[in-house]
């Protein structure tokens, strides 16, 4: 298998196009895409200036005495696994509850 690098772009509506001519022999191809960094990073900044200026949903509740209560209530740890400990609890409470 032989390899080729060219460049290219993707446009608007999502489609890859090559921007320098290819010469190659006619025939299947199979198609690696390697995005550039500095590509990468300006889109990473991008979306999150869009995260920043939507506000997050806050779950409002009805009865005034749950109002603020949900505004303190700290983020949900994410649920990773490297420590064996809860591990042990998950595999001990799938178990238990039949997940």
């Amino acid at each position: 298998m032989l390899a080729y690098k060219i460049k290219g772009k993707i446009d608007a509506t999502g489609n890859l196009v090559i921007v320098e001519p290819v010469n190659m022999p006619p025939g299947d191809v199979e198609i690696i895409v390697l995005q550039l960094a500095d590509t990468v990073k300006q889109a990473s900044e991008s979306e999150s200036a869009i995260e920043s200026e939507t506000p997050q949903k806050k779950f409002r509740s009805k009865v005034k005495a749950f109002q603020g209560l949900f505004d303190r209530v700290p983020v949900p740890e994410p649920m990773d696994f490297d420590d064996p400990d809860k591990q042990a609890k998950w595999e001990y409470l799938k178990e238990k509850h039949n997940l």
